[in-house]
C-alpha cells in the first residue's frame, strides 16, 4: 500500500531551504537559471535583507586571488593598499544579491565610499553577467569575475553563502564581513562602512 505524504509535512521540510540567503552547500554548487532571481528580485527588498555582521576575521588580510574585470583585468586583491574596500560575493541567479546589488551601486558613488568590488560567482562568468550588467546598467561598479569560485572558498568553503560582502581597511585588513543580503542604502550600513577610516 502507498501512502501519501501530507502537504504539511512537505512544507515542514520546503520552509527552511526558502529561508536566509543563496546558501552553498556543496564545493560543485548548483547554478539556478537566471529567471529565479528575477522572479524573486521583485518582492518585498526588507523580505530578502537578513544578513548578519560577523566581526570574528577581523585583522585577517585582503586574500591572495586574482579577479578579472572589463577587458581581461586582471586584480590580485592582496595587492590592493591605501584606501577601504568593500568586496561584495554575489550571482546572478540569487535574489538577495540582486536586490542589494542597486544600493551597493549607490553607496559606490558617494563621497568619501569605500572602494566597492562587486565579484560575480557565477560559474559560466562573462556568459551569464555581462547581459545582466547591460540590463541593469550600474552606474558607479564594475563587473568582476571569479568563475573559479576562489573567492567563495577562502571566505567559507563550499558552505559559502551568497551574498557575501566584506569590508578592508586602508591597510587591506578585514574590518567585518556581512553574511547575506544587506540594506546598504540604511543609516546603520552607513555607520558601518565608516568604521573602515577608524580602523
Amino acid at each position: 500500500m502507498v501512502r501519501s505524504v501530507p502537504f504539511s509535512l512537505m512544507l515542514a521540510f520546503a520552509a527552511p531551504l526558502a529561508i536566509g540567503g543563496c546558501d552553498r552547500q556543496t564545493a560543485e554548487p548548483a547554478q539556478p537559471q537566471e529567471s529565479a532571481a528575477a522572479e524573486n528580485a521583485g518582492a518585498e527588498p526588507a523580505a530578502s535583507l537578513t544578513g548578519t555582521v560577523d566581526r570574528s576575521h577581523a585583522g585577517e588580510p585582503l586574500p591572495d586571488v586574482t579577479i578579472t574585470g572589463p577587458n581581461d583585468l586582471k586584480l590580485n586583491l592582496a595587492e590592493l593598499k591605501g584606501g577601504p574596500i568593500l568586496v561584495n560575493l554575489w550571482a546572478t541567479w540569487c535574489a538577495p544579491c540582486v536586490v542589494e546589488m542597486p544600493m551597493l551601486d549607490q553607496l559606490a558613488g558617494e563621497e568619501g565610499a569605500p572602494r566597492v568590488l562587486a565579484v560575480s560567482e557565477d560559474l559560466q562568468g562573462a556568459e551569464v553577467v555581462n547581459p545582466f550588467w547591460a540590463e541593469h546598467r550600474f552606474g558607479n561598479l564594475q563587473p568582476w569575475l571569479d568563475p573559479e569560485n576562489d573567492l567563495s572558498m577562502h571566505y567559507g568553503g563550499g558552505g559559502a553563502v551568497l551574498p557575501t560582502t566584506v569590508l578592508y581597511n586602508a591597510a587591506g585588513e578585514e574590518v567585518w564581513r556581512v553574511i547575506g543580503g544587506y540594506d546598504w542604502s540604511s543609516e546603520e550600513a552607513r555607520e558601518l562602512v565608516a568604521e573602515a577610516q577608524g580602523a
